[in-house]
């Protein structure tokens, strides 16, 4: 029977290599599945296809449409989750396993369409305060982000073939760029099964998404000041990849998360009888055998208290003796294979180099292959070492085997354990598992300069976590030093990775009109209208209502005071003001704002549905009894939202600028507004 061939997509169609191809075997049985070639190909064609086609489509897109183009594109591929279970079985995946891969990449997808809603609905993002640059205040900067005009090219590992592209993909699409994934060989044929499912759902512009299914050795050769290079894989690699002259000559961003001697803390409080002892056990042994061991989170340095050295031993030793091997569809199976017999070796070996310094604590190379033939698939049994002295050792803190293997570590006392974990080098992530959270913070204070994430982990927040090896979409997933220095998702940090930023100088008004969002100072757009009789679309930003004025009197802050309950002493007794900065009895900060919504609030019913909340919220200068004030309302922000509930409605962010009789402003407040919209259809 003739093997099937894996296909690539570039340049809106599907193509298949020359040749023969190289041959990938099933993990479980070992039999040849598919072949792959990329001879063909023409790397630069693609990329320039991705510039020139996907990039304008993605640009043009604001935040929220690229948002609710990922909600989509995630809900249409979980509705179709049941096919890339049953393929992922060929990798050596049992479910659970597959389950971290398929859904875990789908619900970065959900993730970044919720993350939409932090950001405007435009096409470019204003980064942060406005710089004031002038002492008149008619000369501002303000940083904005647009999308690169270049294309992301994800350089990704066998062990996820799935996560490793969506959690990738969904950054760099929200951010407003097109992608082209080079997954790893040996589990290629899962990611273009997805693929083909994400073209074929049409949800995507043309060109948002290449797929390169097998060798992209040269790609880097034709990559632009424009683009954006990722990488996930071995740290040896990486560095090799990162030295690459065109990326260097040309600047190109180069995010690189490699593996890493990832390490678990267990505190001297957490002992045996304990439930922390418990959940160190647990997560321990999960970390060995989940993916069989193939992840870059893995716990590869277990660093336990000397006293407690032989308990942790006995007790993962009894854990790790219960994991059923074999194939994923037999029940009761909890371990599947490596991705191939080559890796079997490759970690075999590494085991050797690491025993030159450690002893075996648990294995078992009699064991048992549920439902195949042990000789034909990639298995291999967990294995637990001890290394009795890390602080003299190098092997335990620079050999990682990439398979079902972590070492024992004892330390004396807490301060060593973090300079156990820092032998790594830098590493993507550790935990420590503790009762006491002065150990915990401790710990993470201690050591995290030399990691990307640390998991504080008791039994309060066990019922919840996700645990020591899951990466979250709105954290980052990096790590410094051997971990590659690079930092993946991240909520918006992940996405700015995408985007240039920029300085814009100038006055406030020509600052509005660039970034679409008002800047204080500029000029004002005064409408006759009130601003709350008119619906979402009809609002414009820098559009001006100036209120009426209201003089504020001796009675109004003691009415203030009495009805709120707020009786501090600079509002009610005036004896007690000699020292202060107050003259004389001041008005409260909230009166003030109360005070200018009555100013500004109109009372009849009107397209405004509610105000939901405040933002940089500033009092600016004592208001005394006789002092007049006015509010300048404006419209600062106007984001768009979707259809919900039976009602079309927007946002509206006002800026509150209230002043007093010399116009020298004494309050300044953003109020969000949810204002219903003309078009209700």
């Amino acid at each position: 029977m003739k093997i099937p061939k894996i296909q690539h997509y570039t340049q809106g169609q599907w193509i298949t290599g020359g040749g023969d191809g190289e041959v990938l075997h099933h993990a479980i049985t070992g039999e040849p599945i598919f072949t792959h070639s990329v001879d063909g190909l023409d790397f630069k064609d693609i990329l320039e296809y991705g510039r020139n086609v996907g990039n304008p489509a993605l640009r043009k897109m604001t935040f929220q449409e690229r948002g609710l183009m990922l909600k989509a594109l995630a809900m249409h591929l979980h509705s179709k989750k049941e096919m890339f279970y049953e393929l992922s079985k060929a990798t050596g995946a049992t479910r659970v396993d597959s389950w971290i891969d398929i859904e875990g990449g789908i619900g970065n997808l959900f993730a970044y369409a919720s993350l939409r809603r932090q950001f405007p609905n435009e096409a470019h993002y204003i980064d942060g305060d406005t710089a004031p640059l002038s002492k008149g205040g008619s000369f501002i900067g303000q940083h904005i982000m647009v999308p690169k005009e270049g294309v992301a090219v994800h350089i990704n590992a066998f062990n996820f073939p799935v996560w490793g592209m969506l959690e990738k993909v969904a950054v760099n699409w929200l951010a407003g760029m097109p992608a082209v994934v080079k997954p790893a060989e040996q589990t290629c044929f899962l990611t273009e099964l997805m693929v083909k499912e994400i073209i074929d759902s049409k949800i995507l512009p043309d060109g948002a998404l290449q797929l390169i299914a097998g060798s992209g050795k040269g790609i880097l050769d034709h990559v632009g000041m424009q683009d954006v290079v990722t990488f996930t894989g071995s740290a040896k690699t990486g560095r090799m990849l990162k030295q690459h002259p065109n990326l260097v000559e040309h600047s190109i961003p180069f995010t690189m998360e490699a593996d890493s001697l990832n390490s678990s803390v267990l505190g001297e409080d957490a002992v045996p009888g304990t439930e922390e002892f418990d959940l160190f056990i647990k997560e321990v042994r999960k970390e060995i055998t989940v993916k069989c061991g193939q992840k870059c989170t893995a716990i590869r340095r277990i660093i336990v208290p000397e006293k407690l050295v032989e308990d942790v031993q006995i007790a993962l030793g009894k854990a790790l003796a219960k994991t059923t091997i074999g194939d994923p569809d037999v029940e009761g199976v909890r371990m599947g294979a490596l991705i191939n017999q080559t890796q079997v070796e490759i970690v075999k070996q590494q085991i050797e180099l690491l025993k030159k310094s450690s002893e075996v604590a648990y294995s078992n190379d009699d064991f048992e292959v549920l439902g195949a033939d042990k000789q034909k698939g990639a298995f291999i049994s967990p294995t637990l070492l001890i290394n009795k002295d890390p602080m003299n050792s190098d092997e335990v803190h620079t050999i990682e085997a990439f398979g079902p293997v972590s070492t024992i570590l004892p330390y004396k006392n807490l301060d060593e354990a973090i300079a156990i974990s820092k032998k790594g080098l830098g590493s993507l992530c550790s935990s420590i598992v503790t009762t006491d959270d002065k150990i915990a913070k401790q710990y993470v204070l201690g050591a995290a300069s030399h990691h990307g994430r640390i998991l504080a982990l008791n039994k309060d927040s066990a019922k919840e976590s996700t645990g020591h090896g899951s990466p979250m979409p709105l954290l980052t997933h990096g790590g410094p030093g051997r971990a590659g220095g690079g930092e993946e998702m991240g909520g918006k940090r992940g996405v700015m990775h995408y985007m240039q930023r920029c300085a814009v100088q100038g006055h406030p008004t020509t600052v509005t009109e660039i970034a679409n969002v008002y800047q204080y100072g500029g000029a004002y757009k005064e409408d006759v209208a009130h601003p709350f009789s008119k619906h979402w679309e009809e609002l414009e930003i820098g559009e001006t209502y100036i209120s009426a004025k209201r003089t504020v009197t001796e009675g109004d802050i003691v009415n203030f005071a009495n009805v709120s309950w707020d009786h501090f002493y600079a509002h009610t007794d005036v004896t007690s003001l000699d020292g202060t900065i107050f003259e004389q009895r001041v008005a409260h900060g909230y009166f003030i704002l109360s005070a200018a919504a009555g100013l500004f609030v109109q009372a009849k019913k009107g397209p405004v549905l509610l105000n939901y909340g405040l933002e940089e919220c500033r009092f600016t200068k004592p208001v005394y009894a006789g002092t007049t004030i006015g509010v300048r309302l404006t419209v600062k922000e106007k984001i768009d939202q979707e259809k919900k509930d039976g009602i079309a409605k927007g946002i509206v962010k006002f800026l509150v600028d209230v002043y007093d009789e010399t116009g020298e402003t004494i309050a300044i407040a953003t109020i969000l507004t949810m204002i219903r919209k003309k078009d209700q259809s």
